[in-house]
């Protein structure tokens, strides 16, 4: 249990803070579209063309918020083996935390008392979900759930995607709820692959989780990073808590055999739905941030960026 916690505390570290990192790298990019008066960056509908996100993609501080969330995925898999979905997930949702902290530093942006409240509320709620959690349950499914699973998934980001794509800028929200259940399934399907203990090559490439974790993954990805050029960091990781937490902590417990100790199931409901509401008023509370194409107060210019990020 301790080193599962562990695990999952420090996949959450790599998810806040390579959030951050992304979007300082959409920001940019997205200024330098602006600056260059370019019309290829946004679709007709307003949100980012698949042009302008590669371009994002391939700034330096999105590159490693890339391979932080890389290593995140390698730690939140470990963490999805070792403990109970309802807390593993949690607990890597509580990445949401570093993102504003480390927003505050990066990206300028100012938390105000009720978003702080929101965070405490969150951090509590983690607490009673470890205190509650018992034994995580086998993961053993018959292999026709292992390809509704991937079924969903590819549903899940492939009608996602053209969704966001068609509602434009007004999507951010919903890119980072789709990106978070993306990750909620790619957690799923960690915990239900075949061929990983003991190691078996042939299972582990004819397992159907195998390609919904790769399906989710990648699509989780790209729809989190859309969701950062278009929306809030805060409001757009809140999402995606409430997405890789609800669904999959419910599938951990109805379908894969997890449990809390002892009389403490009540105390485990509680920390989950009080942990999923403190990720909700976090994105409700949260202040507008400035458009993207817009300097942010006290910051450079966005040629000037990587300079002033490694300065403070």
């Amino acid at each position: 249990m301790i080193i599962g916690l562990l695990t999952a505390v420090a996949a959450s570290a790599c998810y806040g803070t390579g959030s951050v990192l992304q979007a300082v790298g959409s920001r940019k990019s997205a200024r330098r579209e602006a600056a260059k008066s370019s019309a290829s960056g946004v679709t007709q509908h307003g949100g980012p063309s698949l042009s302008s996100t590669a371009k994002a993609a391939v700034t330096w501080e999105f590159m490693v918020g890339t391979v932080l969330d890389f290593v995140g995925f390698g730690l939140g898999a470990l963490a999805a083996r070792l403990l109970p979905l309802f807390l593993s997930q949690t607990v890597i949702s509580a990445n949401l935390v570093i993102t504003a902290v480390l927003g505050i530093k990066l990206l300028g942006i100012r938390l105000s008392r009720a978003e702080w409240s929101s965070i405490g509320v969150v951090c509590a709620a983690l607490v009673l979900l470890a205190t509650a959690a018992g034994p995580e349950g086998s993961g053993h499914t018959p292999i026709a759930t292992h390809w509704w699973l991937l079924v969903a998934s590819v549903v899940l980001i492939g009608g996602g995607t053209l969704i966001v794509r068609l509602l434009g800028g007004r999507a951010a929200i919903l890119a980072g709820l789709l990106s978070g259940l993306g990750f909620g399934a790619l957690g799923v399907g960690v915990r239900v692959l075949n061929g990983v203990d003991p190691f078996h090559l042939p299972s582990l490439l004819g397992d159907p989780a195998l390609y919904a974790i790769l399906v989710a993954g990648i699509g989780g990805m790209y729809l989190h990073t859309v969701a950062l050029q278009i929306g809030s960091v805060n409001g757009a990781t809140a999402a995606l808590v409430v997405g890789e937490t609800v669904v999959p902590g419910i599938l951990g417990v109805l379908w894969l055999g997890d449990s809390s100790r002892p009389g403490f199931a009540w105390v485990a409901v509680l920390g989950f739905v009080v942990a999923v509401a403190g990720a909700v008023a976090v994105a409700w509370f949260g202040e507008p941030e400035p458009e993207p194409g817009a300097p942010q107060a006290g910051s450079q210019e966005a040629d000037e960026l990587p300079t002033e990020v490694a300065a403070r």
